[in-house]
This record gives structure tokens, C-alpha cells and sequence, in this order.
């Protein structure tokens, strides 16, 4: 079977959506023949390669083709897998009448910004969009975008949903998108990663507690949340140290903030650190903290650290709360002070930590392994290719 994944990000940049479509065609391209059939798996996006070597990954890619080029692939597939509701694969699979599969990573097909987040202060939405609240749409990305491009972004926002509600599939990577997109003909299919194998803690017996956030430095990820966490347990007196991995536009904000409530000697800005050394550091660590504002589709993060066995705190918003379940440890979203409650149960009880790192790891086995998520994915083409 020829399929075709589409995708606007790639490696050789990193982040959520460009680790899941990696993860599925690879793991599709080396399918057992003789269990599933063969899969001819073609991946075309708009990332160029830059240093990387595309011919070393078991599956084609296809950097920036022009739209005739594109046109020539889609009517040579069987299958259009897109990671998000672009209009290119959309468009061309309805064209040339190809089954086409819509993956639902952010919630382009129900909110003009793809974010649910309103105005320039980042609040949630209320999905004014769905309730045909046009002008609130307008008015809330015009501070950003200007007026012009806001209107072409609400007008966009009406063929994308059109086109997703006649495909052949929607898949959502977590409950909360299914139900939040409302889309008919949806299925939840759980991301998943790798069995990686437990890490070694690296730290030593007089090292304090630390903690850690990995990902982008930007407002929805609500890392000012985990400063003022970290601010409480300060006053009271606890000695601990927070690590922060990432960059973005914030970091100078954040690092500004941390001064400001003199947690300079806990709070460790480490930058973009390259993806080889992150279990290194992370080895060196009780939990990961996940203190996201914004409704989570569905946090690729997370799942990769319950399958390391590392315990994981999240925000109790979008699609955390069912991920990490009762594996981890929520907290409501923003709520700086309940944080801070959590944080102290592993500074008061550090075997917390791996208690429930192992109840995280057993948890990510059973519902986040990549073999599953490649199965799924290969039985909904079947499905779709032989409807067709």
C-alpha cells in the first residue's frame, strides 16, 4: 500500500508533530509483510533537509514540491495521511477522489489562531468560533495578526472544517481533541513512542531534589506557573534545583522573572540542548513538570517520560489529564499554589518519585507504545482503502 503523509514540519526540526510522523513511518515502513502487508511510505513537507541525509530513514522524502509535483504524488498514492488540516492534501485528495486521513495535533479546524487561545493575553476560548461567534474571532487575532490577515484567517477557517467533515477519517490523538473538534467519522488513536529502556539515575546521595521542564519557551506553556511553584517552596525553605531545556521568545522574560523572585541559585536556564544529551540531563532529575496554560492536544513530552519511568506533574487541561491519569501527579491549570503542593510531596517523600515513575512507565506500555499506534494507523488505511 502507497501512502502518502503530509506534513508542513520535519526534521531536521523537532517538536511534537515532526517526532509523531517520524515515529509512524518508520514504524510503518518496517511492518512485518507477512502480519500486515507492505507499506510504501512517502513523507512530503515543507522543511528543507538542511545537514540532514534523508536517505538514510527507511521511507521517501519529498522536501518542498511545487504544487504540480505534489498533484503527481497525490494521484500516484492510495492513501493521504495529513498531519494537521492542510489545505494542499485536502484539496488534491478530493480532487484525485483518494481516501484521506486527518490528523489532529492543534485545533486549526475549529479556531482561526489553531490555538484556543484568546487575545494577546492567551485565555482560554470559549470555542466562539462553533458558536458562530464571528466577530469575537476577528477581534481576537487582530492585536497579533492586524485586521486584514485575521478576517482571511477566520474566512480560511470555514473550507478547512468543510473539507475535514468529508474525509475519510479523523484521528485524534486524545479524547479531549475528538470531543473538541466534533468532527464525524473520528477516532482516537493514543501517540506512542519507543520502548526505551529505564534510566540510570545519575545523581548523588547529597544532590537536592530537581525538577525539570522540556519544551518551548512561550506564554502557553505557562513556565511562569512553575517559577512561582518554585518561588512558595523557596520561602518555606526547601533546598531543590529546576532545570529548564528549551528556547523561545520568552526566555528572556522567564529568566528576568526568575531574578526577580531570587530563585537565580535553583533555576538552571540550559538553552536548546541537542536531543542526544537530553536523557543525560534528564538522568539527573526526580520529575518533569508540565505546567501548560493552554488545552494540550495531546503532550508528546509526557508519554515520552512515562516510558523512561520518570514521574511526570501536569496541568490538569486538554489532553494531559487522560494521558497521565492517576500515573502522575495534576494540578488545575495556572494554579501556582497547588504546584507547589505537589512539588513538595517529592521534596518531603523523594521515593514519590519512582513509585509512581514505575506506575507511568507500566501505564505508557500499555497504551503509548509505538507498535500500537503504527497497528491502528495501518488498520484505519485498510479500512479506508477498501471503502474507497
Amino acid at each position: 500500500m502507497r501512502v502518502l503523509m503530509y506534513t508542513h514540519a520535519f526534521a531536521p526540526s523537532m517538536g511534537g508533530v515532526e517526532t509523531y510522523v517520524m515515529l509512524l513511518a518508520e514504524g510503518l515502513s518496517t511492518l512485518a509483510v507477512e502480519k500486515h502487508g507492505s507499506f510504501e511510505v512517502t513523507v512530503v513537507t515543507q522543511t528543507p533537509a538542511r545537514d540532514m541525509d534523508d536517505s538514510r530513514v527507511p521511507y521517501r522524502i519529498v522536501r518542498r514540491p511545487g504544487h504540480l509535483a505534489l498533484a503527481k504524488l497525490v494521484r500516484n498514492t492510495d492513501v493521504i495521511h495529513a498531519a494537521g488540516p492542510a489545505f494542499p492534501p485536502l484539496v488534491f485528495g478530493r480532487l484525485f477522489r483518494k481516501p484521506v486521513i486527518v490528523e489532529h495535533s492543534g485545533y486549526q479546524s475549529i479556531c482561526p489562531n489553531g490555538m484556543l487561545l484568546y487575545g494577546s493575553e492567551r485565555t482560554l476560548c470559549p470555542s466562539h468560533f462553533l458558536a458562530r461567534r464571528y466577530r469575537e474571532c476577528i477581534r481576537c487575532n487582530t492585536n497579533d495578526w492586524g485586521w486584514a490577515r485575521s478576517v482571511r484567517g477566520l474566512l480560511l477557517t470555514f473550507p478547512r472544517r468543510w473539507l475535514c467533515r468529508r474525509v475519510a477519517r479523523n484521528v485524534g490523538p486524545s479524547r479531549h481533541i475528538a470531543s473538541r473538534s466534533a468532527l464525524p467519522n473520528t477516532e482516537v488513536i493514543f501517540h506512542g513512542v519507543p520502548r526505551a529502556t529505564m534510566p540510570t539515575y545519575e545523581k548523588g546521595k547529597n544532590e537536592p531534589v530537581c525538577f525539570a521542564y522540556v519544551g518551548r519557551l512561550v506564554i502557553e506553556k505557562g513556565v511562569p506557573v512553575l517559577l512561582r511553584a518554585a518561588s512558595h517552596l523557596a520561602k518555606s525553605g526547601f533546598d531543590f534545583r529546576v532545570r529548564i531545556l528549551g528556547d523561545g521568545p520568552e526566555r528572556g522574560n522567564l529568566e528576568t522573572m526568575s531574578q526577580q523572585l531570587a530563585l537565580s541559585d535553583r533555576i538552571e536556564f540550559l538553552g536548546s540542548v541537542p536531543m542526544e544529551k537530553v536523557p543525560e540531563i534528564l538522568g539527573r532529575t526526580d520529575a518533569i513538570v508540565i505546567p501548560s496554560v493552554w488545552e494540550e492536544v495531546a503532550g508528546l513530552s509526557a508519554i515520552e517520560q512515562m516510558m523512561r519511568g520518570r514521574l511526570v506533574i501536569a496541568s490538569d487541561i486538554g489532553g494531559l489529564r487522560e494521558e497521565v491519569a492517576d500515573a502522575g501527579m495534576i494540578f488545575p491549570a495556572g494554579d501556582a499554589v497547588a504546584l507547589a503542593k505537589c512539588l513538595r510531596r517529592v521534596l518531603e517523600k523523594p521515593e514519590t518519585a519512582v513509585e509512581l515513575g514505575d506506575t507511568a512507565r507500566a501505564r505508557a506500555l500499555e497504551l503509548f507504545n509505538r507498535d500500537r499506534m503504527v497497528e491502528r494507523h495501518a488498520s484505519i488505511y485498510r479500512r479506508v482503502l477498501q471503502c474507497s
